[in-house]
């Protein structure tokens, strides 16, 4: 590059540093306005500063600029209420690439609270989505829901009262849920279809599902994979389950620590399970039916190692348990996987390394076929060498957040 190139370029930079502005917003009667007036006049570079205060909102907000810092005082200073709510939608929608959203928090909103569709260094830190009237089949679905996004980042975020999941990372790729909290959710954190998440440090109690890693099919991405699930706190995961009929966590049951099903390469380590009344960690095949020939329905390349376990699987509530139960000495054990190794859509040798035992397997001959259950209990289950995946590494500017 020549002198005079890099002048040139360093005088635009300075002049875009010079242009990006705060555009600050404070409480009042035409809050809705003002505040949607100023995501949208945001430029790239720019900070959308809500100040302290509660605001009583009547409609989602919506932000499609890139490279805006959407930031409060604090989630307990800055609260965007949509309790009056007119349409479904959800709080805050972001369509938009290297948005950051900070320090404030999302209550009571008719549909979700914090969505992003389409984004690439999409970031959440320091926030609260809650449903204020607690547990409801009528609260929205997802609290923190990224999907279709890349490069995500869910730092010190905390959600209480979805119906479906509290923190929901769908479809999307290169993840790190971080040093947050999912309460009183139907699931906690659910990461689904997606590829590559570190999922640690994270707080997920009295939820129906503590954290949940599924691929379902019939989506335009599937085949979830290489996730690392670590150095959680799962316990007492115990809230009745109030999904709406017909949502596929209208299934999970109560009292469950960690559900993987139908993904490939996860690994769970390192955490504290406990307290979980159905079961510590379930490994189970998508049971549903569908018309999809390139679903794979089996979990596989599964490791479950170096656990905390402490008294979970005591009173389970899934199909069949207390017969189940009885057979294998009352308690359901820490570990349990159907065993299903054989299916007509499943390419893959089906291989898990089940360390925190005692396992009980199953044997299903196919997906929820309960009827052909022999099964199993030994202190471990498979043997198999299976590499962990890489540590997900995100760009620098969220690394920074992140620190």
């Amino acid at each position: 590059m020549t002198r005079l190139a890099l002048m040139a370029t360093v005088a635009l930079c300075v002049a875009g540093a010079a242009q990006a502005k705060t555009l600050a917003v404070a409480p009042g009667a035409d809050a809705q306005e003002r505040l949607q007036t100023a995501l949208l006049d945001a430029k790239p570079g720019d900070v959308v500063e809500i100040a302290a205060g509660r605001y009583e909102l009547t409609d989602g907000l919506s932000l499609d600029v890139d490279d805006v810092t959407v930031k409060g005082a604090g989630p307990d200073r800055t609260v965007l209420s949509f309790k009056g709510q007119k349409g479904a939608g959800e709080g805050l929608l972001i369509t938009s690439d290297k948005v950051t959203v900070r320090d404030l928090a999302v209550e009571d909103t008719r549909g979700d609270g914090l969505k992003s569709k389409g984004s690439d260094e999409i970031s959440f830190i320091n926030v609260r989505v809650e449903w204020t009237g607690g547990p409801k089949e009528t609260n929205g679905a997802y609290g923190v829901y990224p999907v279709s996004s890349s490069n995500v980042l869910i730092d010190k975020v905390v959600v209480r009262g979805a119906s479906d999941a509290g923190i929901y990372v769908g479809q999307s790729k290169n993840i790190v849920v971080k040093r947050s909290r999912a309460e009183f959710n139907v699931a906690g954190i659910e990461i689904e279809n997606s590829y590559n998440a570190d999922v640690f440090d994270n707080d997920a109690t009295r939820n129906t599902g503590g954290i949940l890693v599924f691929d379902l099919p019939n989506l335009p991405q599937m085949g979830g994979h290489s996730h690392r699930i670590y150095n959680n706190r799962i316990v007492r995961n115990d809230t009745p389950n109030f999904a709406p009929k017909g949502n596929i966590v209208a299934s999970v049951p109560v009292g469950t620590g960690v559900m993987v099903m139908a993904n490939k390469n996860v690994h769970v380590f390192g955490n504290e399970i406990d307290g979980n009344q159905s079961t510590g960690v379930m490994l189970v095949s998508y049971t549903q039916k569908f018309d999809d020939k390139t679903y794979n329905p089996l979990p596989r390349d599964v490791v479950v190692r170096d656990n905390r376990i402490g008294k979970n699987g005591y009173d389970p509530k899934f199909a069949g348990a207390e017969i189940l139960a009885k057979a294998v000495g009352g308690t359901i054990p820490p570990v349990m996987w159907d065993g299903v190794t054989a299916h007509p859509q499943n390419p893959d040798v089906v291989r898990v390394n089940l360390k925190d035992g005692p396992v009980l397997n199953l044997r299903l001959k196919g997906p929820g076929q309960l009827m052909t259950a022999d099964p199993t209990v030994t202190p471990t289950s498979g043997d198999a060498v299976i590499a962990e995946p890489e540590k997900v590494v995100l760009p620098k500017r969220q690394a920074d957040l992140a620190d």
